[in-house]
């Protein structure tokens, strides 16, 4: 029985490792097509559109923080596998999160990860809306703009990422939630601060990753891998280190609306 456990968690994980690199062989827990997000978000802001305007303003009004901690951060939260973002949640957590240390959520925030980030590549192609440092020039904290600029701009992918990590780990962790939603929040944050996406890209990362979350939850594949989870995670886990936690929570968690803190 202890055999054939291990081998059940080594399976886990490397069905998850290969999620995180896009490799195939990961399923979701939703068939494509099972929600239409160009049907519930609001259309892409166009001109003429007071959303984008008030997009543009945000543009602008995130200049003062290049160069700033927040700026920085920012660049950490680049990377966006269910494996970067996984470790970006330790603090939020309590928790030292890892694909090595905790193979079964790890494999949960995977496989709902291929729906979400599904549903909104949809949306993307769709809308065609253009990355606001395309539309007014300005530095962004992606290190190949004309790379970036190739994909569209709304919904944001890294929000629904961040956003469909939050939402699950704060059902595993409800007594974590505020701050892990807060982490949640403050990653899709991140894109403003980069400047590689809209402030209406980043709200429709979180409608669109909690509308196909709220599906998802309905599935009987998706209660059992999240009870697995709840009870991977119950048993003792690894600290994160309180120094980081703490300068992450300064600088991170408060809203970029309210003033980038410069170096």
């Amino acid at each position: 029985m202890r055999i054939r456990t291990i081998l059940g968690l080594a399976m886990i994980s490397g069905v998850a490792f290969a999620a995180a690199n896009g490799q195939s062989g990961v399923q979701g827990y939703l068939a494509p097509g099972q929600i239409d997000l160009t049907a519930i978000l609001p259309p892409a802001p166009t001109k003429g559109d007071i959303r984008y305007e008030t997009d543009r303003q945000v543009f602008k009004a995130m200049k003062p923080g290049v160069g700033s901690d927040r700026w920085d951060y920012a660049k950490k939260d680049i990377p966006s596998s269910a494996a970067d973002v996984m470790r970006d949640f330790s603090c939020a957590a309590g928790i030292a999160l890892s694909p090595e240390k905790q193979p079964i959520t790890y494999r949960l925030l995977a496989r709902a990860g291929v729906d979400t980030a599904r549903e909104n590549n949809v949306a993307k192609d769709k809308f065609k809306r253009l990355r606001p440092f395309l539309i007014d020039k300005g530095q962004i904290c992606e290190p190949d703009p004309a790379d970036i600029g190739k994909s569209f701009d709304y919904p944001s992918g890294h929000t629904t990422r961040g956003w469909t990590t939050g939402l699950i780990l704060a059902e595993i962790l409800p007594l974590r939630a505020t701050p892990i939603l807060t982490r949640a929040r403050s990653y899709g944050e991140s894109r403003l601060v980069c400047r590689v996406h809209n402030a209406s890209a980043v709200e429709a990362g979180r409608v669109g990753a909690t509308a196909t979350m709220d599906l998802v939850r309905t599935t009987p594949a998706f209660q059992s891998d999240l009870a697995a989870a709840r009870s991977e995670l119950a048993g003792s886990q690894p600290q994160p280190d309180a120094t980081a936690c703490a300068r992450e929570a300064r600088i991170v968690w408060p809203s970029v609306f309210t003033g980038l803190r410069k170096k």
